[in-house]
């Protein structure tokens, strides 16, 4: 299939969480910061699902050079057309990723409001194969994925993730009902995971950078 190059990218505690039981995400520090922004000026697009943007209202910019074109996953087109992913820096674009059963009145505000809505599916999520090609068919060829738990499974489940760039902090936060990188329905046995590859480790401030390929999408 047509897709981008996808980098699903996140920073987690030593136990797998990429928040805590309260939603506390701050596990990059300073110089990781910068290693995130750096790669955000490098891809052609962001992706975060309507989580990100409800709880952290994230503007999804680069302070390290050019801006991506930022993508929401928003299925029910929850996005408020004030939200800071769609009026800080306008002139980049934003596209809303939604179903059709979407609501015709919040997809026509947030177009209203200067974002780009893509129809892709009509169950109760966005099939994001039929967005992959969608951006590919716009032109990205470079996608970083902030995911959280559910969109990561999502992407991951469905063979679309050629990297990962973890960032590992030292620290330990556990919880039952912190989120951890990868949520979703899972597979029922190791067999079925999603195979990897290390190609670097790298120490970035406090953090421990690890970087995989998937062998699943190399051999596809």
């Amino acid at each position: 299939m047509r897709k981008p190059y996808v980098i699903l990218s996140a920073a987690m505690s030593l136990d797998g969480k990429i928040a805590t039981r309260d939603g506390d995400s701050a596990f990059s520090d300073e110089e990781d910061w910068k290693r995130v922004h750096r790669l955000r000026s490098q891809v052609d697009a962001i992706m975060v699902g309507i989580g990100t943007i409800l709880h952290d209202d994230s503007k999804l910019t680069s302070k390290a050079g050019k801006n991506p074109i930022r993508v929401v996953v928003d299925s029910r087109a929850r996005t408020r057309p004030n939200a800071r992913v769609i009026t800080v820096k306008p002139e980049v674009e934003t596209i809303i990723a939604v179903t059709s059963r979407a609501p015709p009145e919040r997809t026509s505000n947030l177009e209203k409001a200067g974002a780009k809505v893509l129809v892709c599916g009509d169950g109760e999520r966005v099939d994001l194969k039929i967005l992959m090609e969608k951006l590919y068919d716009m032109g990205v060829r470079s996608l970083m994925l902030e995911g959280g738990g559910n969109l990561n499974w999502g992407m991951l489940s469905k063979g679309l993730v050629d990297e990962i760039r973890v960032a590992v902090s030292p620290v330990m936060v556990g919880g039952r009902d912190a989120v951890t990188l990868v949520e979703g329905e899972g597979f029922g046995r190791v067999e079925e995971g999603v195979k990897l590859e290390l190609v670097n480790t790298e120490k970035v401030g406090e953090c421990l950078v690890l970087t995989y390929k998937t062998l699943k999408n190399q051999e596809g």
